[in-house]
């Protein structure tokens, strides 16, 4: 299967645009000149940042090269692309591609009325009788948290975490693995290409974090700041689960099932009544009003667009002067075998 033909045919050309653009002489030249003009004194700190962050940009495109390196460059970024969407599509074609139909209601015990609702409108949709589970998140989520069959949830567990790889019950078909081995040689091609020694540096050139050490010093104090907590839940989870269930070698499967089950036993919490005070009619609204009170943006939906699924909705942002600022889709909702857009697309 190949969803996403269109997008492909525009990649190569998206990517030729990008480079082309990133290593426009003149209009590099032309950001020089604002940076270097007695005007640009006066400009406030977020005017300043923008001509910053464009000419480092032009520099992280090779705008200052000779052509043989431009040339190369933009072959690594087109390559670049393909692949990623390649990965993409593999991984999307992995998830479409597994699910299961229950015939007996007792195999799906402890599901929620809703998700036993959502798999049975899969297994309609696809005109069979009873309840059809799939790698959709919506669908793996619920069989992790609540089904009682932990034969079950360690089949849907493997399924969903070997996707496109050489593991599991689809085992080298859409296969990520070259793809990954490629993406990585070409990003550490791109990376001395532009002097850094390796993608890491690269990758860090536009964040605030300045050398790869910072960040590993980071993610360790992290680790060791966390690690005693996190073995201490995981101890009491265990200990819950032996003795409230007879489970002695909790699996991974096994986390987010009796993790639901301590919080409804200790707290007579259920994320499944949770879920009920926060609709998307409500969440919605919710957020938006907070980006109108942190940023003064009003945000409005229109109706009467293009839309390639019904549950598409469309939004408009306008500033406290009224002045329109940008536009942007909502796809909130999986769906089976559709290449469903991100869950906010900026228009």
């Amino acid at each position: 299967m190949n969803y996403a033909r269109p997008i492909n045919a525009c990649l190569p050309k998206l990517s030729a645009y990008s480079t082309e653009m990133g290593q426009n002489e003149r209009l590099f030249n032309a950001y020089q000149i604002i940076a270097k003009s007695d005007e640009f004194t006066t400009l406030d700190i977020a005017q300043k940042k923008i001509i910053h962050n464009a000419l480092r940009d032009f520099k992280l495109s090779g705008v200052i090269w000779i052509a043989r390196k431009k040339q190369r460059y933009k072959e690594i970024s087109q390559e670049l692309s393909r692949l990623a969407s390649n990965y993409e599509e593999n991984l999307l074609d992995a998830t479409n591609a597994w699910s299961k139909l229950i015939r007996d209601e007792q195999d799906l015990a402890g599901l929620p009325d809703s998700a036993m609702a959502g798999a049975k409108q899969t297994a309609e949709s696809r005109n069979e009788e009873g309840w059809i589970i799939t790698l959709q998140f919506p669908s793996y989520l619920a069989v992790m948290t609540y089904a009682d069959d932990r034969e079950l949830r360690r089949e849907h567990y493997e399924a969903f975490s070997t996707r496109a790889s050489d593991q599991g019950p689809q085992a080298g078909h859409w296969d990520n693995s070259l793809i990954m081995e490629q993406i990585l040689a070409l990003r550490h091609e791109k990376a001395q290409l532009l002097g850094f020694n390796n993608y890491a540096e690269l990758s860090l050139a536009t964040k605030m974090a300045k050398k790869p050490d910072d960040v590993m010093h980071f993610l360790e104090d992290l680790a060791d700041r966390t690690w005693r907590q996190a073995r201490k839940d995981l101890w009491e989870l265990r200990e819950f689960a032996e003795q409230q269930y007879g489970i002695k070698d909790l699996q991974s499967w096994d986390l987010g099932y009796y993790s639901e089950k301590m919080r409804q036993h200790f707290y007579q919490l259920s994320q499944e009544e949770v879920k009920a005070y926060f609709p998307i009619t409500r969440v919605l609204p919710g957020l938006f009003d907070v980006v109108e009170k942190l940023y003064g943006l009003q945000i409005s939906e229109l109706t009467g667009f293009d839309s390639w699924h019904p549950d598409v909705r469309f939004f408009e942002i306008h500033d406290k002067h009224g002045q329109l600022r940008g536009q942007f889709y909502t796809d909130l909702y999986a769906r089976p075998k559709n290449v469903a857009a991100p869950g906010w697309m900026i228009a």
